[in-house]
């Protein structure tokens, strides 16, 4: 099952694919639910499965324009160089159980909707890509195993960690959380499609160039050892979102270097999960 999170007629909704097209949820089930935070938090995934058994669409996804597919989560916790090959690229050390996964946190401000403009801000033209998969929770908790993390979570989705490069040397925060930096989207594909999100593959293109490719298997820290050491921390929250980690081909640690520009479109396709695909606009654009 596919979920997603958009505008119909000016006004936030979400609902599930059907075909083509949608099926508009907000306020129509059993339970009354106005967000897909709030259908997740009400462990309402059941309820959507029945009710859209052999519904047809309502609405046409060319008729809606995408939110992130959470919103307005919580908690958005991204992993860093958490693929052996982007380590490398980056001349850094493998990170080791006793080390700890390195994880870095992004403001609901800089995530926006597929096919939404990601902005290059006015103050850097170093503005970078880094496909990933982007876990969403869904039941959470506190101190989950890792051989009950999987079950933990609502699906999963395609996420884009735009990178303003000469700002991550004044802190990792700072660099990855400018205003509309991180597509997230277009939909999350729920865990019963997905038993396995190891055997998953990614691909970043850039105006439709391939600069990255991986597959999940190839993670330093898997998915369930990332949840699991998440909520020791804190309790991870339905709708919360963890994003896993980008693989080898950034743009800069290329020769030469390779930045996202206006006039540009990032594309970040997992298989089994859909193409996230986004515009980059100068910031002068949305003024």
């Amino acid at each position: 099952m596919k979920l997603a999170s958009y505008l119909l007629d000016g006004k936030p909704v979400f609902g599930a694919l059907a075909g083509d097209g949608l099926v508009t949820l907000s306020g129509r089930l059993p339970t009354p639910c106005l967000t897909l935070r709030e259908a997740l938090s009400a462990d309402l995934l059941g309820e959507i499965r029945q009710y859209m058994a052999n519904r047809t669409a309502d609405v046409a996804v060319a008729d809606v324009v995408f939110l992130p597919v959470i919103p307005d989560p919580t908690q958005v916790f991204a992993a860093g160089v958490n693929y052996r090959d982007h380590v490398e690229e980056t001349g850094r050390k493998v990170r080791t159980l006793d080390d700890g996964p390195s994880f870095f946190l992004r403001l609901r401000s800089s995530l926006v909707g597929h096919q939404q403009p990601v902005i290059r801000p006015k103050v850097s033209n170093r503005l970078d890509y880094e496909g990933e998969l982007a876990l969403v929770v869904g039941r959470g908790g506190r101190h989950i195993p890792e051989d009950q993390a999987l079950s933990c979570l609502a699906g999963y989705t395609c996420f884009m960690d735009g990178s303003v490069r000469d700002y991550q040397k004044h802190s990792v925060s700072i660099g990855k959380n400018f205003i509309s930096s991180g597509p997230l989207g277009p939909w999350l594909v729920t865990t019963d499609d997905i038993p396995d999100p190891e055997q998953l593959s990614l691909t970043t293109r850039l105006n439709g160039e391939t600069m990255q490719q991986g597959r999940l298997n190839q993670l330093i820290f898997s998915i369930p050892y990332l949840v699991s050491y998440l909520s020791r921390i804190t309790p991870l929250l339905p709708g919360d979102i963890i994003a896993t980690g980008t693989p080898a081909g950034v743009g800069r640690d290329r020769s030469p270097a390779v930045w996202m520009k206006p006039g540009d479109r990032i594309e970040v396709e997992i298989s089994g999960i859909g193409v996230l695909s986004n515009p980059i606009v100068a910031e002068d654009h949305e003024a």
